[in-house]
């Protein structure tokens, strides 16, 4: 009997042996369908479909700041991140005049994106963990590296700020610079007297009226500030960079869709500095171009356009309202322009020397 048992088990090993070799290994299988990503799976962007209903976008930008957003004797607005705005309304509506500019304090300007205001804002603000991660708003990129840096008078014959030791220093209220001010005098031992006015505005006028020793914002907003001052020549800009400003557009968290437009208008005038295509050359290029780089930016080849919502036209009709990167920098802000700034930290990233502008590729 014992022998028979164990000859029927043996007889059932091998055959369920044999059947596993027939049937070979079981697949794994997962409870997720596989998908494939096309522009029309992509969710239609709510703010956008309400820039085109009401066929104009609307751009946060600063009250007033030279070189950056500030009306012209005429009334016209003018200014870096002003041009930004007509690039992002010429991609998205094809128009670059179809913006309405508002003037917002720092104060205001996250408030006016909260409440549906403004759509995107354009005004330099500098991208922080606090803003991105603790009030949620989501920068698009980085359209400017600023730091902040200190404004005094030549006759006081300071090199460093090091030297500003019990000196009275204008900062505008609840805002970064009072905060870098601060870590920045606190960091080195060196005792000073903080005079906080609400607006940047207030602060300079302040300092141009000698009632501070010393004004520190952004390094860019100090150059704007000198040119509007009596006798601009008799003051200078320290070479101490107190802090890192990485400046860049802002839109409300909840449309990641708009945010990548944005993104990507940003990048594609970047994109368009680095493979040469100017405001001059932009059309005949979006014929001609045989790169492949071009022809994917200008929408010649590719469907990149439809991706954001878009038409394939979109990059080329920024660069087409506004010109490449370089050119808007050039003309606001470099040699073209009165503050005359260097390119610095923001020349492109092959540049001689090197910058940090690099945009991201179009493929």
């Amino acid at each position: 009997m014992r022998c028979w048992m164990i000859g029927t088990m043996a007889v059932v090993l091998l055959t369920a042996a044999c059947g596993r070799q027939d049937a070979g290994p079981t697949p794994e299988t997962t409870d997720v369908a596989p998908t494939t990503t096309t522009p029309s799976a992509v969710p239609e962007s709510p703010t956008l479909a309400a820039i085109k209903r009401r066929g104009r976008l609307n751009c946060g930008v600063h009250q007033g700041l030279v070189g950056f957003a500030y009306t012209d004797n005429r009334g016209q607005w003018r200014g870096f991140d002003v041009d930004f705005c007509r690039a992002t309304a010429a991609a998205v509506l094809g128009d670059a005049n179809a913006v309405r500019f508002v003037p917002l304090s720092a104060s205001d300007r996250f408030a006016a994106l909260n409440d549906g205001r403004i759509d995107v804002l354009w005004r330099n603000s500098s991208w922080t963990m606090s803003r991105d991660a603790g009030e949620g708003f989501v920068f698009a990129g980085i359209n400017y590296y600023d730091g902040q840096g200190f404004l005094v008078r030549r006759s006081l014959n300071l090199n460093s700020a090091t030297e500003l030791n019990g000196a009275r220093v204008c900062v505008q209220s609840g805002s970064t610079s009072q905060v870098n001010a601060a870590d920045y005098f606190r960091s080195r031992g060196i005792e000073y007297r903080p005079v906080v006015f609400e607006t940047e505005e207030a602060a300079r006028d302040a300092y141009g009226r000698e009632d501070c020793d010393a004004f520190s914002a952004d390094i860019s907003a100090l150059a704007a500030a000198r040119t509007v001052l009596t006798s601009p020549n008799e003051h200078v800009i320290l070479s101490d960079v107190a802090s890192k400003e990485p400046l860049g557009p802002v839109v409300k968290a909840g449309d990641e869709r708009w945010a990548s437009t944005v993104r990507w208008t940003l990048n594609a005038l970047m994109l368009a500095e680095e493979l040469g295509v100017t405001k001059a050359s932009v059309e005949e290029q979006s014929k001609a171009a045989t790169d492949p780089r071009v022809r994917r930016l200008l929408g010649a080849e590719g469907e990149f356009g439809p991706m954001l919502g878009l038409s394939n036209a979109w990059a080329k009709d920024a660069v087409g309202a506004v010109g490449n990167y370089g050119e808007i920098f050039e003309r606001n802000l470099g040699s073209q322009s009165a503050l005359d700034l260097a390119r610095g930290l923001n020349a492109q990233w092959n540049a001689r020397p090197a910058g940090l502008i690099y945009g991201l590729p179009i493929r």
